[in-house]
């Protein structure tokens, strides 16, 4: 039996990976393990935990910390050093990491079936640096292995470990709004997206596969026997994409669970047969991309390829429907003005939009719009100075006054949707440069308004008054 730590600097919802892999470890016989930073000293609970692996998810921007928290870890614990791996999206998109001072295997892709072979290896009496999907660091030597095929047969893995979280993050496990994945993978190429990236690592499989609904309806009614859930948040890129699931989804679900959800759809996906089938199955809330109100920024540079048409259309059927439609949009994207960004504004309002999410373009590697900032100089330094958030700053050249008005857009962009008529207010307070007193204030303009939305629009059920209070705490001390 091996034992593994996942280390996490702060949980704001379920991360279904770190979930998914800690249930197949289990399923094999291993110990399983999480610190969270945030809330913890993980340099110590390691110290005590004493793992042989020790592993870290990982977005891009936030690999520093990981990087200085990781090499803490191993000098802590000294002759037990453990074995310390790396997975998600920034290894897999740059498994060069893996030159880090100690880093020692990098996991390019899916997770599931190479943690549990490197912890089976481990156990069994030794390491073996052949496992597909890892880069090893040997001796000095660095192994690079071939990706094994993606997991179709998702029902067949074994229902996320859930308790891993709960037991140890109170507010995710009291709160009663709960995530779920029903799928995996998106077929389509916008520029900001990384899956143009995951597919040229698998470059033969189908994209998109969705678990069967049975399977789904299971694990949402184990959760809803043990914990409080009234409200069911599918993270699934794209839910709605295959109809006849959609069908057989709307038709069960409602009836065996009988719970409302909220999930991402995409404009020109939808019709009125799949908003009806929406409803019928119990959504109340709805996320889309808009991303950018200008045409020739969102279908030429984003490749979103959606008719303006089609995004107010979208918003009209599920308003009429009865389903709030939240949306995410990016404002400072490369070449986009101000004026782009107060478009986006005013798109969002006509689409009927209940709360935008507003966030600063950020030129993440391995996506085609992030090398096409680096390749044509207009990126302020390099892919290491992206922050681990995309909404305090920009990295984007621009002029220096048109970025601080982007920036303070962001914090005021939901308002200006629910509130047209304050656009000039708002042209004039984003004029004002960053200082502590109106940034902060602008932060929590920003923040309370995003809090009553949430409560009331996207996940609109009743929460007793110790739920209520510990959900504020850990709102209010989350990076997002």
């Amino acid at each position: 039996m091996a034992r593994i730590l996942w280390v996490e600097k702060q949980i704001d919802y379920e991360p279904q990976g770190i979930m998914s892999m800690s249930a197949v470890l289990k399923e094999a016989g291993h110990e399983v393990g999480l610190t969270i930073a945030a809330q913890e000293d993980p340099v110590k609970f390691a110290k005590d935990f004493r793992p042989d692996i020790v592993g870290y998810s990982v977005m891009t921007g936030s690999q520093r910390y990981y990087f200085n928290l990781n090499r803490e870890i191993k000098k802590a614990l000294g002759d037990r050093e453990p074995m310390a791996v790396f997975g998600g999206p920034h290894p897999t998109f740059f498994p060069g990491m893996i030159e880090e001072p100690g880093v020692d295997g990098v996991c390019v892709g899916e997770g599931e079936g190479p943690i549990v072979d490197l912890a089976n290896s481990l156990s069994n009496g030794g390491f073996r640096p052949d496992i597909p999907n890892w880069w090893f660091k040997v001796d000095g030597e660095i192994v690079k292995n071939p990706v094994r095929p993606l997991i179709r047969k998702l029902g067949d893995l074994p229902m996320p470990d859930r308790a891993l979280i709960y037991d140890k993050h109170e507010a995710t496990r009291i709160s009663p709004i709960k995530h779920f994945m029903a799928s995996r993978g998106c077929p389509y190429n916008c520029t900001y997206c990384f899956n143009h990236a995951w597919y040229q690592i698998y470059t033969r499989e189908k994209r998109g596969y969705q678990r069967s609904v049975d399977s789904v309806i299971e694990e949402v009614l184990w959760i809803k026997e043990r914990y409080p859930l009234e409200q069911v948040v599918f993270l699934d890129d794209l839910f709605i994409i295959f109809v006849d699931w959609l069908e057989e989804f709307a038709e069960k679900f409602p009836k065996e669970v009988g719970l409302p959800f909220f999930c991402n759809v995409r404009a020109n996906l939808l019709t009125p047969e799949k908003v009806a089938l929406l409803k019928k199955g119990g959504a109340n809330s709805v996320s889309m991309g808009i991303e950018s109100g200008n045409d020739e920024l969102r279908n030429d540079l984003l490749k979103r390829k959606m008719p303006r048409d089609t995004i107010v259309e979208a918003g009209r059927m599920l308003d009429e429907a009865g389903i709030n439609l939240t949306s995410t949009n990016i404002l400072a994207l490369p070449t986009a003005t101000l004026e782009d960004d107060f478009a986006t504004m005013r798109l969002n309002a006509e689409a009927k939009v209940k709360y935008a999410h507003a966030f600063l373009f950020q030129p993440y590697p391995a996506t085609e719009l992030g090398e096409f900032t680096q390749k044509n100089g207009l990126m302020a330094g390099s892919f290491e100075d992206i922050g681990a958030i995309a909404w305090d700053s920009s990295i984007i050249i621009r002029d220096p006054k048109e970025k601080l008005q982007m920036e303070n857009l962001q914090r005021w962009f939901a308002l200006g949707v629910e509130f047209p008529w304050l656009e000039p207010f708002i042209r004039l307070a984003i004029k004002v440069p960053h200082n502590v007193v109106t940034d902060t204030l602008y932060w929590w303009i920003h923040k309370i308004f995003k809090g009553y939305a949430i409560t009331h629009r996207v996940h609109p059920i009743r929460l007793n008054w110790r739920t209520i209070f510990k959900q504020i705490i850990h709102y209010l001390r989350m990076e997002a």
